[in-house]
């Protein structure tokens, strides 16, 4: 690498951003840039160390080590390239993903490890402020049809890489816009819209077809996917846990995604506020302790809520990694998100028992227990209940944000594929369903993930389903990353 003793010399920095008490009073992203000269020395603090593991931590495989030399260096078009190389969309991961390649760095052992996805992040922006990163429409064509289901992150990769093949490709989007959850579900503070939309100008001008509105199996007819010589399903794990406790029918009682995507379109100026969907001069309480939950924390506050509650199941966190999780695996430590900065009260190892109406049906109240986790004899933790903990939270807005359980089942019955115990779409080997013309990628196909995962999916199954219609394909391919827990 350039500085050999960067790591030593300089500290890790990121972004700052603006104060909570302002930022929530809109839903733009907050985050105050940073100047070329410190990106650059961020650069500097790669190690070039003898085995990057930050490798195996991302399932893209990015070439971290030669775009951090090279912003070191101050040769942004040479890192453009090197980031697209792997990723086709690295002004989403650099804003969106958790960054397991930061938690496998080298570095992480001793110091802080390297900003890797504050430089990817300001990588694609550069691209884009400089115009390098343009259209790349095929040099030929090859005359096969291909259709991809789902315009996620996973669908999204699949079309560019197939198109920049040389294949004739449609994508079939259920929403009124393109993008999935990335439109659907992340709130505006985290990714403004308009980074979708200029990505999707670039792939209307390499030649693809986006069709909106159109649910497959539902307004078109999935037996018409027949006249593609190859699919891509890419519809994503749509099916919402569900809470099934005593009075989970109460008005009030929301499902995380259908909160989020709502306030998605009303910020959009495609729809309308709704009573039934606003946190405003609520007590508000969100059940789920991941990322969606985050989402929901902040998206209670920019409405105005009264106060906002967070429970999870789980214990509280450690700050430090544990020996249960050494580097350079993923480490389940406490994670305090911009959302939770912006003001929540967090709440661990507490369960949900009941939902509490009035007489008109409305949501007044959470009757909840504290439980602790035992190992029973396989070693396993157990949850228990702590006799004496019950207790009654005042709350009018209650917020599932609980996960996925996985795809929607129609559209596999409809064409006749086989799903797991999980219903999942089941194509474990090459990406390929029973049904032979057929792919299946993204969170359809490995359940509930990442978004990073999401595009090495798309990027993987476009392989797959090019070398299917042409007897091999020169799409580059990697492994995905091996790290447990990613």
């Amino acid at each position: 690498m350039g500085e050999l003793r960067g790591f030593i010399e300089h500290d890790r920095k990121t972004e700052e951003t603006i104060d909570p008490n302002e930022r929530i009073k809109n839903y733009k992203e907050f985050a105050k840039p940073l100047s070329e000269k410190e990106l650059n020395t961020q650069g500097a603090r790669c190690m070039d160390c003898g085995i990057p593991f930050c490798h195996s931590g991302c399932p893209l495989g990015n070439l971290i080590p030669d775009f951090n030399d090279a912003v070191y260096q101050n040769e942004w078009k040479k890192a453009v390239q090197i980031l697209h190389s792997t990723n086709n969309f690295p002004e989403f991961t650099g804003r969106l993903c958790p960054a397991p390649c930061e938690s496998a760095c080298v570095l992480g052992i001793i110091e802080p490890p390297v900003a890797i996805e504050l430089i990817e992040k300001y990588i694609a922006e550069k691209g884009f402020e400089e115009g390098w990163i343009k259209p790349e429409p095929p040099q030929m064509e090859t005359g096969k049809r291909v259709a991809v289901v789902g315009s996620g992150p996973a669908g999204l990769a699949a079309a560019q890489q197939l198109r920049r093949a040389g294949h004739t490709l449609t994508v079939f989007e259920r929403d009124e816009k393109l993008g999935g959850l990335l439109r659907y579900g992340i709130p505006d503070f985290k990714m403004e819209k308009h980074v979708i939309d200029r990505r999707i100008e670039q792939m209307e001008a390499e030649g693809i077809t986006f069709k909106t509105g159109i649910h497959v199996g539902k307004n078109y007819e999935a037996k018409q996917l027949e006249e593609f010589d190859a699919v891509v399903l890419c519809g994503g794990a749509t099916q919402r846990r569900p809470l099934p406790i005593d009075g989970a029918d109460a008005k009030g009682v929301v499902q995380a995604m259908e909160f989020l995507a709502h306030n998605n379109r009303v910020v959009d100026g495609l729809a309308k506020p709704k009573e039934e969907l606003s946190a405003k001069d609520k007590h508000v309480i969100v059940i789920g302790g991941g990322d969606t939950g985050s989402d929901c924390v902040g998206t209670s506050n920019r409405h105005g809520a009264k106060s906002v509650t967070n429970f999870e199941i789980m214990p509280m966190p450690a700050e430090n990694r544990t020996k249960e999780h050494p580097w350079p695996y993923w480490p389940f430590t406490l994670k305090t998100s911009s959302s939770h900065e912006e003001g929540v009260e967090r709440n661990w190892s507490i369960l949900t028992k009941a939902f509490i109406k009035d007489e008109e049906g409305n949501l007044k109240a959470l009757k909840t227990v504290a439980v602790e986790w035992i190992k029973n004899e396989n070693n396993r933790p157990q949850l228990k209940e702590i006799e004496g903990s019950e207790k009654e939270w005042p709350c009018d807005l209650a917020l599932l944000a609980l996960g996925f359980t996985g795809p929607e089942k129609t559209l596999a019955e409809q064409l006749g594929i086989k799903t797991n115990e999980r219903t999942n779409f089941e194509a474990e080997k090459n990406y390929q369903t029973n049904r032979k013309k057929f792919f299946a990628a993204g969170d359809m196909r490995r359940g509930q993930s990442l978004i990073v995962w999401a595009i090495s999916e798309g990027r993987e199954a476009a392989y797959e389903v090019d070398k299917f219609l042409m007897g091999s394909s020169e799409l580059p391919t990697k492994g995905p990353g091996d790290l447990p827990g990613v």
